[in-house]
Order: C-alpha cells, then structure tokens, then sequence
C-alpha cells in the first residue's frame, strides 16, 4: 500500500477545496438609488412579519409586502412596481405588483377600500401574528415618539433650512446618523453633527405656508438655518453624511435620509415658537 498524502487543494477526504470568492456590493452609477438591498429588510414592529423598504420617486421610504401578487385581485391604489430600485404606485403592466405592508399589517386599520383579496391576506397575517406572540417568537411595540436628549429643550424633530428648502427630521440633530456604508458592510456609526464642520444657527422665521395652501396666524418658528454654510455642506446634510463619506461619493448607502419636506398644516406639531437654549461657550455660529 502507498500512502495517500492529500494536497494542499483538497480536504482530508479528498473532496476539493474551494474558496469562497467574497462579491463586493456595489452601485451602478447610472442607477437611480443609491440604496443597497441588503439590509433593507427587516421585521414590522407591530405585526412581526418581513418588509422591504424601498425609496419612492419622492427619495420617501416605503415599506412593501416581500412577496409579489396578482395585480388583477389588488385595487389600482394598492398597486406598486419596482423600477430600477425605486418604487412607484400603480403597476408597470405586468401581471404581477407589489403591496404596501400597511394595507396588509393587522396592527394597521385599512383607511381605504382593499378588496376581498388584500382582506384574505390581512387575516392569514394577523393568524401568524398571534401564533408568535403565543409562542412567545414575538412582541409587538407600539410606534415610540422620538424624545430629545436629557437636559436639552431643544425638538424631538427640528426643522431645518438647506438648499432653498425646509426639512424636518426624524430625530433629534444629535442623533441624525450617516447612511453611508463602510468598508465593513455595517452602516456608519458617526453624525452628521460633526464638532469639526461648520455648523448652523438657530433663528426664529416666520412659518410660510406652501403656495395653495390656507394662510397661517403671522408666527415665527425655531428653525436651525443652514442656508449660510457652503452649497458643498448643505449637501452633506441632505444626503445625511458624515463629512468622511461625504468627500467618498462612491460609498453606497444602506439606509434612506431621513428627512421630509416640512409642511406647515402637515406637520403643526412640531412647529416650535422658542428658540432652544443654547449655552454661551457652546454657541453654534454659521
């Protein structure tokens, strides 16, 4: 007998040996998002079930049920199609469409006619939903308002004045995180607040309606005003950057801004009439 001295591209068993080739993510520079799909699923806080969430034309998140359906059971305003990463309502003439998660979620109350279809679905989630909470898999959490930082008097959801335009956050300047991905393929732990970079001011300005809309009472509104900054770091705070990523353009993002375009009528509770207070050796200056 010889002895079988296994090389070095093969297992001990003789099976091959073959090394996992790791694909980078990347963007298409011609594509229209500048999202990665992964980490864009997650799970419904109050149903428990999978969601994707894509960008709508608007750069709006959007939560869509994973699976596509028959577009000729769904009603035209439940009907969405996915064109290029990004999501647009009704369908793409296709038999087949996309369903937004709170048409279906059971800790959602329909607002709108869904049909007998979109109603059998509802119920299939909501028996899936109680097998889990009784097996004790899950939870539900009710929607949490977003709370300031400790000690500070400064708004939950500030507005904010860039590029010409008004903004409200989703959280508290402090906690406005970058979207950006980093070489780890984890989402990037710094703000967008940084200590180095010029920053805004806070002024009180008078709370314009948008045009077609009814007049408000003469107030003025806190709003923490970027319009000074150079054009290069507004842009920074509306594609919610850290200033690394922001002088990386390639970098993919693996979350969308958070931002919304402040409407007076829409979002009055979170119009604030006092500026927040602001100690004196700290004192943001633009």
């Amino acid at each position: 007998m010889h002895p079988n001295t296994p090389s070095a591209e093969c297992h001990w068993d003789g099976s091959p040996r073959t090394a996992r080739l790791r694909r980078p993510l990347r963007v298409t520079a011609t594509s229209p998002s500048r999202l990665l799909r992964t980490g864009q699923s997650s799970r419904c806080h109050q149903c428990g079930h999978r969601i994707d969430r894509y960008q709508r034309a608007d750069q709006q998140p959007i939560a869509l049920h994973p699976a596509e359906v028959d577009a000729a059971q769904i009603p035209g305003p439940c009907r969405w199609h996915l064109s290029g990463g990004i999501a647009y309502p009704q369908g793409d003439g296709s038999p087949w469409c996309r369903i937004p998660h709170h048409a279906l979620c059971p800790g959602h109350t329909p607002t709108a006619q869904t049909g007998p279809y979109i109603e059998a679905l509802r119920r299939q989630l909501a028996v899936r939903t109680r097998r889990l909470i009784d097996t004790g898999q899950f939870t539900p959490t009710p929607p949490a308002a977003c709370e300031s930082p400790a000690g500070s008097d400064r708004p939950a959801r500030p507005v904010v004045q860039l590029l010409l335009g008004r903004y409200l956050a989703h959280a508290p300047l402090e906690a406005i995180q970058c979207v950006a991905q980093t070489r780890y393929r984890h989402r990037c732990p710094h703000r967008v607040l940084d200590p180095t970079s010029p920053r805004g001011v806070w002024a009180l300005l008078p709370a314009s309606p948008q045009r077609g809309q009814l007049a408000l009472p003469a107030t003025l509104m806190a709003v923490y005003d970027l319009s000074r900054l150079p054009y290069a770091e507004q842009l920074r705070w509306r594609t919610q950057r850290c200033p690394a990523h922001a002088a990386t353009p390639g970098a993919a993002d693996l979350a969308p801004a958070g931002w919304q375009v402040f409407d007076p009528i829409l979002h009055l509770a979170h119009l604030h009439t006092r500026l927040p207070h602001t100690p004196p050796a700290h004192r943001e200056e633009a």
